[in-house]
């Protein structure tokens, strides 16, 4: 797997993450595949690639690359603009992160009891959720750049969707902080993208 690939596989997570919230925030569905897959990355500590935070496969990393792809092309007809929205937004919240080592410390130390709820109850149980999704609450939703999820309120005003939407919002940014370790910059969506799509269009087709 070469340095692109690695990098366009964090970027799907970062577009999985940003697809799945969509998705609840107008549904108030996401499959558990999914939702684990996701869950499961930020519990992932020296992975001997990128393709092991999300399980050692990127099955359900498919709808992110579809996003990513459409995102890409910049064709309107298939340009999912929540989504879209969404990981950039992340994208620009990551880059914050990086500056907060008070905010890293923290979420580097609550992560391991997050992983101790996942050994215990499972990877999509409600309390990893819940407990995911305060991390990003108590972290990440205090800075100035703050991500608006729009939807429809009768789904996104029930805890466990608001629950699940911020724990997934955290592997989104997860995944954005993966894409910066492999050397990826927001640039390179602009000025690469031709390359990319080169790419991901094998990827797309698994």
């Amino acid at each position: 797997m070469n340095a692109m690939q690695e990098q366009l596989i964090a970027l799907g997570g970062v577009f999985q993450a940003a697809v799945l919230v969509d998705r609840i925030a107008r549904t108030g569905q996401a499959s558990e595949a999914n939702l684990g897959c996701m869950l499961g990355s930020l519990l992932v500590r020296d992975p001997k690639d990128t393709l092991e935070v999300f399980g050692g496969d990127d099955i359900n990393l498919r709808d992110g690359y579809r996003a990513l792809a459409s995102a890409l092309e910049r064709d309107p007809g298939s340009l999912q603009r929540e989504p879209l929205r969404y990981a950039l937004a992340m994208l620009g919240l990551e880059r914050q992160l990086a500056k907060r080592g008070d905010m890293l410390e923290i979420i580097g130390n609550r992560l391991p009891q997050i992983q101790s709820q996942a050994e215990h109850f499972g990877l999509v149980h409600e309390n990893v959720i819940a407990s995911s999704g305060s991390l990003y609450q108590d972290t990440l939703s205090t800075l100035r750049q703050r991500i608006q999820v729009h939807g429809d309120m009768r789904h996104l005003q029930q805890p466990s969707n608001a629950s699940k939407i911020r724990a997934l919002l955290l592997a989104g940014i997860r995944a954005a902080r993966l894409w910066r370790q492999l050397g990826g910059h927001r640039w390179q969506l602009v000025i690469s993208r031709r390359k990319l799509l080169k790419e991901l269009y094998p990827m797309l087709r698994g």
